[in-house]
């Protein structure tokens, strides 16, 4: 069996490579890490999206596994502070988030925003620094406290329980730096939160948007692929300028515009696919063997994350999510 997975990622890669027409110095659209010919020491790598304002990438697993690809912050530097929206999934990975956000200013951390509750966005949460204010959704807020609730129990390393919630809008000035934290709808974790700063016209899109990799529900099952669809053509009516996806390469902004529309169709695809599995009366335990996936087939961590999120569509389709 370990030989089959090592032969089938060998001929995805292969795929990959022959339909990106790979030629120097061309991006290759893939989240896959191992693809795109980065080694460890290329990470964490630090971008600048607009003036006093960087997209973070670390990887979230190591070079050579399924999970070689990067998990992404945001950080908005002022003269009054510094706002990170979502962290890194780990604490040592967080602090040296920390240690780089260092280099770029002295000044102090002011606010983390959670735009997802994943473990891999805020495991390493309580490396920031006393003082610093956490603000999540209240779905979000919920799921953190149930959390640290487990981790206080087993002796593990705290997670901070945010001390504001924003349900709907939220617009923090720091610095003349206007900041607004929105939730446009639930997607990959159902309190999924977005930071756009309407000067520079950015948006982080965190979970909302993966950049080539597959629609994932998540390890606690909390995507509604569904919603997500929507949530996503109301981040794009704000026709943001720059978008910064929570997964996958912070490529240039033409490339991530295109990718952004791809991603939703990918959903699209999905959704699709799944209604008519459904309709069709397939079990879901086959219906993976089943669904036309098309464009999408060679994704990174398509063959991984579609049974769940097909299982996803169908229990959503039958109103047994809340």
């Amino acid at each position: 069996m370990q030989g089959f997975a090592t032969l089938g990622r060998s001929l995805m890669v292969a795929a990959l490579l022959f339909l990106s027409g790979i030629v120097h110095g061309q991006v290759v659209r893939t989240a896959d890490a191992d693809v795109r010919g980065f080694r460890a020491g290329d990470f964490p790598r630090v971008t600048q999206l607009a003036e006093n304002v960087y997209a973070y990438e670390d990887l979230m697993g190591e070079l050579g596994t399924s999970f070689a690809f990067t998990t992404n912050s945001l950080i908005v530097v002022t003269n009054q502070g510094v706002l990170v929206a979502d962290a890194q999934g780990s604490v040592p990975k967080t602090r040296r988030m920390i240690e780089e956000i260092g280099k770029l200013t002295s000044q102090p951390i002011r606010y983390v925003v959670i735009c997802a509750d994943h473990m891999d966005h805020i495991a390493g949460n309580s490396a920031f620094p006393a003082g610093v204010t956490f603000v999540a959704h209240p779905t979000s807020k919920a799921v953190i406290e149930r959390a640290a609730a487990r981790l206080a129990q087993n002796g593990s390393a705290p997670i901070p329980v945010p001390q504001e919630t924003v349900a709907d809008k939220r617009t923090i000035t720091l610095g003349g730096t206007e900041m607004q934290i929105l939730f446009l709808g639930r997607a990959h974790t159902g309190g999924d939160l977005q930071v756009y700063l309407p000067k520079q016209n950015l948006l982080f899109m965190s979970e909302v948007f993966f950049n080539r990799l597959y629609p994932s529900v998540g390890g606690t099952k909390s995507a509604r692929p569904i919603e997500w669809i929507e949530t996503i053509k109301r981040a794009e009516a704000l026709n943001a300028q720059i978008v910064v996806p929570g997964h996958g390469f912070v490529d240039s902004q033409p490339v991530l515009k295109e990718e952004l529309v791809a991603f939703r169709r990918s959903l699209e695809n999905l959704v699709a696919e799944s209604r008519r599995l459904h309709d069709a009366k397939v079990p879901v335990e086959a219906a993976s063997r089943s669904i036309n996936l098309g464009e999408f087939q060679y994704w990174y961590r398509a063959v991984n994350n579609v049974p769940d999120a097909i299982a996803q569509v169908y229990l959503e389709i039958d109103g047994k999510l809340n």
